[in-house]
């Protein structure tokens, strides 16, 4: 037993449970996503006397009125809605989008420092967010992650502080994967020679894989069932199920203690198998692609 119980009071907890069930009912029905952002963030930033008042057309600095439009995920932009392969039009991108700005916003606020009820509302939120979540789920602050909608997790995972999830390609995440602070996990990686050519992959964490503190998993690898990834270690190819994998790039150290009769032997070669997980995309018609770099990708010869 690694964790005690603990409980919010019961008034405490009557009134956190009637506030999450509200938004969650509220999100599942028929209302504009951005309409009802908007106005979780008013509330829970304690900002709605001064919403009201600009609303009514009452005079306010420019500050005020860039922090008041804030709350609504419409007047805002993401980092992922800059990259060329995005249908930044379609419904399922601007309510991924809103409900991100809902996630970080929510971390924003003195209360994502309440832990059991931010444990709570995060988990509401990834039931709308993720295109997949299972039970017992625990997300922890300043968790970040590109859309959202490729992302799929399976049962009691926990995900820890300052975590990058990175679903520009496609993450599968499987049951009781425990992910550490600091930790990346990618699904897109960037061309040597050319940096705005970028490749899109599949991740897959399998069940019961523990990655440790401020570790990498680079984009297409798999990460097999049961194994562990060492602190600041990078995951530059396939770890063999219940295997200890460290350094950078990653070798295999070691098999855990009582499962060497299934396991691969120890120092096995880590290869990367990520071609096979490559996701192929295409750029939208309309998009007006551009070199952000301007280089020169010739080499001397």
């Amino acid at each position: 037993m690694t964790k005690r119980a603990v409980s919010l009071p019961d008034e405490a907890a009557e009134g956190m449970r009637a506030f999450i069930d509200e938004v969650d009912q509220r999100l599942a029905g028929d209302e504009d996503t951005c309409d009802v952002v908007e106005d979780v963030l008013v509330d829970l930033h304690g900002d709605r006397p001064a919403y009201e008042r600009w609303q009514d057309g009452a005079d306010i600095s420019p500050a005020e009125q860039v922090r008041l439009q804030g709350y609504d995920p419409c007047n805002t932009t993401i980092e992922s809605e800059y990259y060329a392969e995005v249908d930044a039009q379609s419904e399922q991108f601007r309510r991924t989008k809103h409900l991100q700005w809902l996630w970080r916003q929510f971390d924003a606020t003195p209360m994502a420092d309440n832990v059991e009820f931010a444990l709570q509302f995060r988990r509401m939120l990834a039931d709308h967010l993720f295109a997949e979540c299972g039970d017992d789920c625990r997300f922890f602050k300043g968790i970040s992650m590109t859309y959202g909608h490729n992302i799929s997790i399976g049962d009691n995972v926990v995900i820890h502080d300052d975590v990058h999830l990175d679903d520009r390609g496609k993450l599968t995440i499987g049951d009781r994967v425990s992910i550490s602070d600091d930790s990346h996990v990618y699904s897109h990686q960037h061309d040597t020679i050319d940096q705005t050519e970028v490749r899109n992959y599949h991740t897959i964490i399998e069940d019961d894989v523990r990655l440790t503190y401020d570790s990498m998993v680079q984009a297409g690898v798999r990460v097999g069932r049961n194994a562990i990834l060492a602190p600041k270690s990078i995951a530059g190819g396939d770890i063999p199920a219940h295997h200890i994998a460290a350094g950078s790039p990653a070798e295999s150290v070691s098999v855990k203690s009582d499962w060497q009769s299934v396991a691969d032997p120890a120092g096995v070669d880590i290869e990367t198998n990520r071609d096979q997980r490559r996701i192929s995309y295409e750029i939208p018609d309309d998009v007006e692609v551009f070199d952000e770099f301007q280089r020169d990708l010739s080499g001397p010869e």
